[in-house]
């Protein structure tokens, strides 16, 4: 069982900043890709940003420059520094790892936290 826990999200005025952070624990080997994804009312889930465990990162053309993805290998932890938000950036956002669960396994596996709501308000 692997578990990711999220923390984090909150209202916001327009132009401020909010640190997301995801705990992966469990029966956890190696972590491969661990990313963010957000989903707004009535929208399909979405990619905002990704970071492989060499720290090779990749962004959504709506929140480079904005957005930084971050983790720590030690700790199983991926952070996002959400700055300068908008209204738009409202919505759920999500956790996924991708992750090896022993030395035997053959594949990695994606799993997703609970989700932790941003609200962004004008």
């Amino acid at each position: 069982q692997v578990q990711l826990v999220e923390s984090g999200g909150g209202l916001v005025q327009a132009g401020g900043s909010l640190r997301l952070s995801c705990a992966a624990s469990g029966s956890i080997f190696s972590i491969g890709v661990m990313g963010w994804y957000r989903q707004a009312p009535g929208k399909q889930r979405e990619l905002v940003a990704a970071i492989t465990s060499g720290g090779s990162t990749n962004y959504a053309d709506s929140v480079k420059g904005r957005f930084t993805i971050s983790r720590d290998n030690a700790k199983n932890t991926v952070y996002l520094q959400l700055n300068s938000l908008k209204p738009e950036d409202t919505a759920v956002y999500y956790c996924n790892a991708q992750v090896r669960p022993t030395y035997y396994s053959a594949a990695y596996s994606p799993h997703w936290g609970q989700g932790t709501q941003v609200t962004v308000s004008p």
